[in-house]
């Protein structure tokens, strides 16, 4: 009837593609909450995903989405490392992953990496030496050099070994990145990993949490012509694996009193709950809370990784 406000409800839907959260789409429906049929539902949730591969897509051409996620202009350092790294978060049927790195505009040298295949996941976690466009620099060539070789299909050992060399070709070892590098078998969970230096491996297994210790290795670009191993371990369905820099677990609170492993673990298991792509983010609000609202002496990273195992194998 003319005059008569007609009742309407918003459905909000998450726009993601491949597990990378990419924002809400909101769609303003006529009628009540029970008008909304599932169907409905399911074509919006199409259109939501549609919309999450053409914002992907058009990312390339366009620096309108990027603007839109900024509260304020990057540094030239941020900008190339942000521009490194492969999103926010990520799933398959195998694994989530979910990855932080704070704070957003200044850069310290700390970066993550990841790439799955049909059979493989890589998890790189780096934290290079330096700050400002020094860092950025550093972890892009480590990165690209990593880059390089991971897509010319080598093994764990000689990609280490090839991007040990590139930096230290460039810097002789005046600047050098500890880096942890990780292959995950996706059918059997089984885990190569080389530890090169101090991002640390936590595990959640069972409500239990507990620090992974490996043999430690040379940074890359320390020494010239370092040779790398692997070692081994296997992931179980339900594990929770987190990858944390020392900007975390060594960082201060104003009266000089360190986070350590104690902190850390707390957080781990109050978080236990969440899923893996909000898990850094609410971690690194907790360590905000420890460190005070003064800058940042370091940068911190937490990339969250939980392992549901491949469908239909033990």
């Amino acid at each position: 009837m003319p005059g008569v406000a007609s009742s309407t409800v918003t459905v909000h839907l998450p726009v993601s593609v491949r597990g990378d959260r990419l924002g809400v789409l909101s769609v303003r429906l006529p009628g009540c909450e029970s008008d909304v049929s599932p169907g409905t539902l399911a074509d919006l949730a199409q259109c939501a995903a549609a919309l999450a591969h053409e914002i992907a897509v058009a990312e390339r051409d366009t620096d309108l989405f990027l603007q839109a996620r900024r509260a304020e202009r990057l540094t030239l350092a941020a900008e190339m490392q942000w521009q490194l790294l492969p999103g926010r978060s990520c799933s398959r049927p195998e694994y989530s992953l979910g990855a932080q790195l704070e704070p957003a505009y200044a850069i310290f040298g700390d970066s993550f990496d990841w790439s799955s295949s049909a059979d493989d996941l890589l998890v790189t976690v780096s934290n290079g030496m330096g700050e400002g466009i020094d860092a950025a620099l550093l972890t892009n060539l480590a990165t690209n050099a990593l880059r390089n070789a991971r897509r010319a299909g080598l093994n764990l050992a000689d990609q280490a070994y090839l991007a040990d060399q590139a930096v230290y070709g460039q810097h002789h070892g005046q600047q050098f990145l500890s880096t942890l590098m990780l292959r995950f078998c996706l059918p059997t969970g089984d885990v190569e990993i080389i530890d090169a230096g101090s991002p640390r491996i936590w595990r959640l297994r069972r409500d239990v949490v507990e620090a992974i210790e490996f043999d430690a290795q040379i940074p890359l670009g320390m020494f010239e012509d370092t040779t790398y191993t692997t070692q081994r371990f296997k992931v179980e369905s339900g594990d929770r694996l987190l990858f944390i820099s020392d900007g975390v677990y060594d960082a201060l609170s104003p009266a000089g009193e360190k986070y350590g492993q104690r902190a850390l673990a707390r957080a781990i298991t109050s978080t236990r709950l969440l899923p893996a792509s909000q898990v850094p983010r609410t971690m690194l609000q907790e360590l905000l809370g420890h460190r005070g609202s003064g800058p940042a002496a370091d940068d911190a990273l937490v990339v969250c990784l939980d392992w549901h195992g491949r469908p239909g194998t033990d």
